[in-house]
């Protein structure tokens, strides 16, 4: 069995536990090989917007393992929230990168305010998501074509996942 892999989206300004909670769940996802053994189900690779060190909300460094434009195919992407992707020069380079990548991803997923960069690619039109409540009105005022489910804490609509937060 091959691992499927794992794209975690960060930026200058990500929310640091939203790229180490996905990755952390999805490497403790294993089988066992009946050796004593363990199969990996999953790889995880960080992506920034390039492959330069990005800063998190709380001053931590993350170093990429890949850019956007290296990333390999993805089984599912995940896109951090923070303040950072409500910037012009991270969610817009992010965005057209997940609608060139929607269609060959088995499934797409948002953290808090990572919906910032997924909402304006259209591909969640007409679907029921989920965000931070102090985010909401917000996010229905600008994009009035999503269903925003503010008192949902995860939202699975087709092959996109939304979280009002990490927990």
């Amino acid at each position: 069995m091959r691992p499927k892999e794992i794209g975690v989206i960060g930026f200058d300004g990500v929310i640091g536990s939203h790229l180490t909670g996905p990755a952390d769940a999805f490497s403790a996802a294993v089988l066992e090989d009946g050796f004593g053994g363990r199969i990996p189900c999953y790889t995880v690779r960080t992506i920034g917007l390039t492959r330069q060190a990005f800063v998190a909300e709380s001053g931590m460094v993350f170093h990429p393992q890949e850019s956007i434009m290296t990333a390999p195919p993805l089984d599912t992407i995940i896109v951090a929230g923070g303040s950072g992707v409500r910037r012009p020069n991270i969610s817009e380079p992010l965005s057209e990168w997940l609608l060139s990548r929607a269609y060959e991803t088995r499934r797409i997923g948002s953290i808090c305010t990572g919906i910032y960069a997924l909402a304006p690619t259209g591909l969640l039109d007409g679907r029921e998501v989920a965000s931070h409540w102090r985010c909401a009105s917000h996010l229905q005022q600008r994009y009035p074509t999503l269903g925003v489910a503010h008192k949902r804490r995860l939202v699975k609509d087709g092959p996109f996942y939304t979280a009002a937060g990490l927990s």
